[in-house]
């Protein structure tokens, strides 16, 4: 277990202190900590050309997204080695199995969570620590729903189902983190090491194939 991050925690998670303070507090709560989940993510944009990119985005969107995975991982595998066991569980993105789907700072950003996540398994996997990701498709959460009525948000989720590949089913948060329970579950006690990407199949498919095919019916 681990103290739930509230909203404005979201901008300070980058902060030294921080995973330590939740490391600790959840110590003295609890008395051990068997999950770690890094979820806490921003955007910089929604789309841009690398043209108008700036460092000062960059540094924000890495700082937070990575910058705060490492040291939570840090931190929650100094207490979890001793007891040889544990979960490090990180929010990725469907971006990391399929290009053009967001920006470079943010992509670069998650591509370096799944690598942190890839290395960690390797070398806490002799202690008995797991390591995973799971990386969503388009999914209408904190981040996105910023001054966003209701229904805007209803059309903004049937517009991506529509542009998906699984039909007849919107991505919630709910399914994410479905997902992400099972990785930090027992159920999942040899699985290490794994980028689960929840996208109902987007990354795999070619969609202008696809399209074709479906013409020529």
């Amino acid at each position: 277990m681990a103290p739930r991050l509230s909203s404005p925690t979201f901008k300070t998670i980058w902060a030294k202190p921080l995973p330590i303070s939740l490391v600790k507090i959840t110590i003295a709560k609890h008395g051990k900590l068997d999950i770690m989940y890094h979820n806490a993510g921003i955007l910089d944009h929604s789309f841009g050309s690398i043209l108008d990119a700036k460092k000062s985005d960059l540094d924000r969107v890495l700082g937070v997204n990575l910058g705060g995975a490492f040291l939570g991982a840090k931190h929650a595998a100094r207490v979890m080695v001793p007891e040889r066991k544990g979960s490090i569980l990180f929010t990725g993105s469907a971006c990391t199995a399929i290009a053009g789907i967001s920006t470079h700072s943010y992509a670069a950003s998650k591509y370096g969570i799944l690598g942190l996540a890839k290395n960690l398994a390797a070398e806490l996997g002799q202690y008995g620590l797991r390591v995973n990701c799971v990386s969503p498709y388009a999914v209408m959460t904190g981040i996105g729903k910023s001054h966003v009525s209701e229904d805007e948000i209803a059309k903004v989720e049937v517009s991506l189902s529509e542009m998906g590949n699984l039909k007849g089913q919107i991505l919630k948060a709910d399914s994410v983190a479905q997902a992400a329970l099972y990785l930090a579950s027992d159920e999942a006690n040899y699985v290490s090491g794994l980028n689960l990407v929840v996208d109902g199949g987007f990354s795999v498919v070619n969609p202008t194939i696809m399209k074709a095919f479906n013409l020529l019916k």
